[in-house]
């Protein structure tokens, strides 16, 4: 490899370990323990990478004597195969994550199934009737619900479903625990239900939305939710009184929103840069005065973003393959790929070391960041 060629790679081509799968991956999601990324794809497969990176850049990085300039050579040695699992239903299936290392998918069976690191089905938790099409899994409850389109079931890990008795029979196709697993968010058509799911579980209330949602993220204490909506931007609800404000003029769908507890800010995709609010200026009321102006705007739209655990840093993808990480607040960016296929899912690991990224081409990477990088 010549000087110029090694000039011209991209962080993306240093630092990432990147697969090839025969779909788009629709989902992605880190294990508990940190030890493992699942990628589902469209086909309805999972694939499973191990974080651990057998080059990793510290090991790459080189300091010469007589400037102290700092260089990465390439990886030397492809990446270790993904482990791929046959195909759980006809479409992407649901993912969440169980303990420690691994994960549960949810399947065109009407079976939850534990997957482990190593990609071995370990059997199935619950069973309920038609498929499943949501998941989630709150460890401290130690409950898992599951939704089969109509009905949303409550299990406890041993073969239970309680279904959740509902006046309304409207679909139902995300599911979210709160952080402490004590309340449920169920998207509801064009709507959304707040359970209480400690012992008996309990409707605390219905709230209407202006679309169906198809993203839902509580923060971090557990007093707001915000809902990326179909059409018309995303709905920002608080919990406490079930107040709903709608934040519009989004050019696309926000299929994306995520919280940053170093900044107190919320983020959203769907719009032409990445679209932030401090929430110590909430925007409800019309109030614009939170508005954060985070990275550069451009002409391509942000598909996927997602809030750096530890610091005040934001990864956002773009429906060119770009993918940048912002400093939350200002334009700085860190450009990671510049073009590719449009990005599809974004998600940090709980330490902030690695970024997993999927693209609708079935792309599936792990980038991984040398401690150094964000001091």
């Amino acid at each position: 490899m010549n000087q110029q060629t090694i000039q011209n790679l991209t962080l993306f081509d240093l630092l990432a370990r990147s697969w090839q799968r025969p779909s788009a991956i629709a989902d992605l999601r880190f294990s508990a323990d940190g030890s493992a990324v699942a990628f589902a794809s469209a086909d309805g497969t999972v694939a499973i990478a191990a974080v651990a990176d057998h080059e990793p850049p510290e090991a790459r990085i080189r300091v010469s004597n007589d400037l102290g300039q700092t260089t990465i050579r390439p990886r030397e040695k492809p990446p270790v195969p993904l482990i791929a699992t046959a195909a759980f239903g006809d479409g992407d299936v649901p993912l969440a994550v169980d303990t420690h290392s691994g994960f549960l998918v949810g399947a065109a069976s009407g079976e939850v199934l534990h997957l482990t690191a190593g990609g071995d089905v370990a059997g199935a938790l619950v069973k309920i009737d038609g498929p499943v099409v949501a998941i989630d899994h709150s460890a401290k409850a130690g409950t898992t619900a599951i939704s089969n389109g109509h009905d949303v079931f409550l299990s406890h890990g041993r073969g239970d479903a309680m279904r959740l008795e509902r006046d309304v029979a409207s679909s139902t196709d995300v599911l979210v625990f709160s952080p402490g697993g004590r309340r449920l968010a169920c998207g509801l058509g064009e709507g959304l239900s707040i359970w209480a799911v400690e012992g008996d579980a309990a409707l605390i209330r219905d709230i209407p939305l202006a679309a169906r949602p198809v993203s839902i993220r509580w923060s971090r204490d557990g007093t707001w939710l915000a809902c990326g909506l179909e059409t018309g931007g995303f709905a920002l609800v608080s919990v406490a009184d079930g107040r709903v404000d709608v934040v519009a003029g989004f050019p696309s769908p926000v299929r994306a929103v995520c919280w940053s507890q170093p900044a107190h800010a919320l983020f959203a995709s769907g719009a032409f840069r990445i679209a932030g609010w401090s929430m110590t200026a909430p925007p409800v009321g019309g109030d614009t005065s939170g508005a954060l102006e985070t990275g550069r705007a451009g002409l391509v739209l942000v598909e996927a973003v997602a809030a750096h655990p530890e610091k005040k840093l934001i990864a956002a993808g773009y429906a060119n393959g770009r993918i940048t990480i912002a400093q939350i607040g200002a334009r700085d960016e860190l450009l990671v790929r510049p073009l590719g296929n449009a990005v599809t899912a974004l998600a940090w690991s709980g330490d902030g070391r690695h970024l997993a990224i999927g693209s609708v081409d079935g792309t599936a990477a792990i980038v991984t960041f040398p401690a150094q990088m964000f001091k």
